[in-house]
């Protein structure tokens, strides 16, 4: 099965050697985002609220290049160097994902790159 990689201007260029997002079929894998602003690939300013709704930003706007959103999306993996901020987080996801909710793992991590405090990544599946 032939893969497509997917990009947008819309979200942060990557920032090693991946791909925003890649599809196969009718999956898309989403690429851990970080709280970068597109136009300036700089941290956005602010605490976990400001940084989540920043990821959560990025990954609309690669889920809309590959043909779909972020109801589509089946599968969130969220890393956080805080777990004190699991219902904050939350909270901010509520904001840009409606019931029925995906399916999601929240992990407590150490680090995470250029030192933001919340990384999304994602698994959507578009229509056939």
């Amino acid at each position: 099965m032939p893969k497509q990689v997917i990009h947008t201007e819309q979200a942060p260029a990557a920032i090693g050697p991946y791909s925003q997002a890649v599809r196969a079929g009718n999956t898309v894998y989403l690429s851990g985002q970080i709280p970068l602003i597109p136009e300036t690939m700089e941290v956005i300013e602010g605490g976990v609220v400001e940084q989540t709704t920043q990821v959560f930003k990025n990954l609309q706007a690669v889920c809309e290049a590959a043909g779909g959103a972020l109801e589509n999306v089946v599968k969130f993996n969220i890393f956080m160097t805080d777990l004190n901020n699991f219902n904050t987080v939350n909270e901010v996801m509520k904001q840009f994902v409606k019931e029925p909710y995906p399916a999601r793992a929240a992990m407590g991590v150490r680090a995470l790159p250029k030192g933001v405090e919340v990384e999304i990544e994602g698994i959507m599946v578009l229509e056939d």
